[in-house]
């Protein structure tokens, strides 16, 4: 994995450093405590260890906590349990809506075939409008959270017509297989296992629905008095990213055994997922207050938001 780091971090200090010239460290800090999920870019950088030897440098320690999903990822960033995570686009909207301390850092491009309604291979169900009535289970603030909004509402559905049975992915997953439910609202790698172990089929993936972005964010004071550190931590992310996209087989393969997750599935997760990290934008602000607006008229979260309010200005 790094027979090509050293160029690649060099082009992510240019990508990522020329985005935000200001660098503040007003608090000595000893650790810091990095929140991550089942797969991520995060994974890769905390399979490789080279932002231990980056911080190691500040005489900085790090400190790895693994969370099934990215609600759970951001109540223990509410809790101050880490500094600094990764999640979906939907769950920093429900916790900024729960007034919890975080700042969006920055994004991922977006993987909108990483994340699906999925069923049985052999469900009577075939189109989306099938769906009325039935069991639906998903994570509950999650990511697709949001897609089974947008899923519904293409085909003239809401989410009244469903049963929504909230579930976290491994529990989910035991529904799922045994008939307990009648679709599973999933993300990768999960979604991949799905459909490689229990044969399941897609109904209706992301595609020109959703953008399904990853978004690193970080407790906001965390954020306010150390972006040399997160500056660190977006260099290392942009390196793996970009050895990760020019050598798919490869990085399945060392990541396999991190995640416990088979190389075969984990080179589908990795062909279908968006690479190329960065400071977040006004672009990707506007899509993110669109999502907290649909959010708040369907009474998901008990008030409306502004996204302007968890980013730092530049």
């Amino acid at each position: 994995m790094r027979l090509i780091r050293f160029l690649t971090l060099l082009v992510g200090v240019m990508l990522i450093g020329g985005c935000q010239a200001t660098s503040s460290s007003s608090e000595e800090i000893t650790s810091i405590s990095i929140g991550y999920q089942k797969f991520g870019t995060l994974n890769i950088l905390k399979a490789e260890g080279a932002l231990e030897e980056r911080l190691e440098e500040l005489d900085i320690d790090v400190e790895w906590h693994e969370f099934p999903a990215g609600p759970q990822l951001l109540e223990a960033l509410n809790g101050g349990s880490i500094d600094f995570g990764h999640t979906g686009e939907a769950p920093p909207i429900f916790s900024q809506a729960a007034n919890a301390p975080l700042i969006y850092i920055g994004n991922g491009p977006g993987s909108p075939k990483g994340e699906a309604v999925i069923v049985q291979n052999d469900s009577d169900i075939q189109e989306v409008t099938e769906l009325k009535g039935r069991k639906v289970a998903l994570n509950r603030g999650s990511n697709v959270h949001y897609l089974l909004v947008k899923v519904l509402e293409e085909s003239g559905l809401t989410l009244d017509d469903i049963e929504v049975v909230y579930l976290p992915p491994a529990d989910a997953r035991i529904a799922f297989d045994r008939g307990d439910v009648d679709a599973w609202v999933i993300w990768d790698p999960f979604y991949a296992e799905a459909e490689v172990n229990l044969e399941a089929r897609v109904l209706r993936d992301g595609t020109d629905l959703v953008a399904n972005r990853e978004f690193l964010l970080a407790e906001e004071n965390f954020a306010k008095n150390h972006d040399d550190v997160i500056e660190v931590i977006l260099e290392e992310l942009r390196a793996v990213e970009i050895e990760a996209e020019a050598n798919i087989e490869e990085t399945a393969a060392f990541l396999a055994p991190e995640v416990n997750i088979e190389q075969a599935i984990l080179k589908k997760v990795l062909e279908r997922r968006g690479f190329g990290i960065k400071r977040i934008t006004d672009d990707v602000k506007l899509d993110q207050q669109e999502i907290g607006d649909i959010f708040f008229e369907l009474e998901l979260i008990p008030e409306a938001i502004d996204i302007n309010d968890v980013v730092l200005p530049k």
